[in-house]
């Protein structure tokens, strides 16, 4: 569809960021989360402004209800966001739906200096344009707007539920229609499960999962066009090969527990060096000796292990990554630079996209020239001891505005406790600025 008069050149701002802990302690984290947030938006004052957001509510939607609303309120209303004269917000709320419940939250964002924008109606089949505020919560199956799935419960790991889903909306600004997808995929229930193959079977239950979704976004149902896929992929680095490089010259011992016989703990010690420990690994335990080798150089050491968008290559385009494994960094404050000893670090957290959507922003890469750079910020909280770290790595890319995205800049933001957080392991950002 041509759309007309829209400036040319609009910047696009993409963020995701899983703000499950943020409806434990809305106090502090809301209020530190916002605020970084704000920052994000100031910095680079975008035209329209894309916030995926997954285990929206926390762990406990119906006793978070009251925060939730406070939340929205805040962002729809605050003095950092009036530019934004327009909105389309939505969340699932459907907690009472095992089948359908996802715990997404999808929040859209247009600048008043944006004079024409249109949403695609699924059902309808056509563009309607986007005036004024609107907040969609509960049963979104039967929002027009939008097509939201909770995956086949034979996609679960042994068919138990949990929140994992997508929602996909579509856009059109200057001429140029895109899919925006937010996702959650499954986690790892277990380190010594993840150990066992190379690669591991959860990898292999988010890889079914993403193929399922990238089917869906490009059947024949709908024109194809352009998508952003970003959210909480839970993609982990590959345990096998991980450990077994960390752990190259020990020898392992296994324990075992008594009444079944099952593995229960692995122990990885030094060959010599009195049997120092380097590695202990449980169900929900990775205690590695040292935790250096995943910030050293951002830990670029480690990018190898991370191979699981390795078999969508022919299908996705991810921009370098150049900074350390968000996840899963402490939830205490006064160890910000710290990983919990719960999980590998790894990078979980992605802004990924089609090819015609590379194409598209960056095709005029090679005349322009690409630029990058990292900047490494650092901020405290009043009555905590020491400092938290964040990094914040960008990639700039100028491109003409008869190509009708004139920039991307993409920013990978983790903070070490969830922007200047006390417990807040799941709000790390990532964002892209296009």
């Amino acid at each position: 569809m041509a759309v007309k008069g829209a400036a040319a050149g609009a910047g696009v701002l993409l963020v995701t960021a899983n703000v499950g802990s943020l409806f434990d302690d809305p106090e502090n984290l809301q209020k530190n989360w916002l605020r970084e947030f704000y920052q994000v938006v100031h910095a680079h004052k975008p035209h329209f402004m894309a916030l995926h957001c997954q285990e929206f509510g926390g762990k406990n939607y119906e006793a978070s209800m009251s925060h939730v609303d406070k939340f929205v309120k805040e962002l729809l209303s605050s003095d950092a966001m009036k530019d934004y004269n327009r909105a389309r917000v939505y969340l699932d709320e459907n907690y009472k739906s095992q089948e359908h419940f996802t715990a997404l939250g999808s929040f859209y964002f247009l600048h008043e200096s944006l004079k024409n924008i249109y949403q695609f109606d699924f059902k309808a089949k056509k563009y309607k344009k986007v005036t004024g505020k609107e907040i969609y919560s509960d049963t979104l199956e039967s929002t027009p707007m939008l097509e939201k799935e909770k995956f086949p419960q034979d996609y679960f790991p042994e068919c138990k539920w949990s929140r994992k889903g997508f929602i996909r909306t579509r856009w059109c600004i200057t001429d140029c229609a895109f899919d925006l997808v937010n996702i959650h995929l499954f986690h790892d229930a277990s380190n010594l499960i993840a150990w066992e193959t190379s690669p591991s079977v959860y990898s292999g239950i988010r890889h079914k999962a993403l193929g399922y979704v990238l089917d869906r976004i490009i059947d024949q149902r709908f024109e194809k066009v352009s998508y952003f896929v970003f959210g909480d992929f839970n993609f982990r680095l590959d345990a096998k090969a991980v450990v077994e490089t960390l752990c190259a010259k020990a020898t392992m011992q296994t324990v075992r527990a008594a009444d079944t016989n099952e593995v229960v703990k692995l122990i990885f010690r030094e060959s010599d060096n009195d049997r120092k420990v380097m590695l202990q690994l449980e169900k929900k335990l990775f205690d590695y000796f040292n935790q250096d080798v995943f910030r050293d150089n951002n830990g670029t050491a480690l990018l190898e292990f991370d191979r699981e968008l390795s078999v969508f290559k022919d299908r996705l385009y991810e921009l370098d990554i150049s900074f350390p494994p968000s996840y899963p960094y402490s939830e205490d404050s006064s160890q910000g630079k710290q990983y919990m000893n719960t999980r590998c670090p790894a990078w979980c957290d992605r802004i990924l996209m089609s090819h015609s959507a590379k194409e598209l922003i960056l095709k005029e890469k090679d005349a322009f020239g690409m630029r990058r750079f990292s900047m490494k910020r650092h901020c405290s909280e009043e009555g905590r001891n020491g400092s938290i770290q964040k990094y914040i790595t960008v990639t700039a890319v100028s491109i003409r505005p008869e190509c009708h995205i004139l920039r991307l800049l993409i920013v990978h933001y983790a903070s070490a406790s969830g922007l200047c957080s006390r417990k807040a392991s799941h709000t790390s950002l990532s964002c892209m600025f296009v």
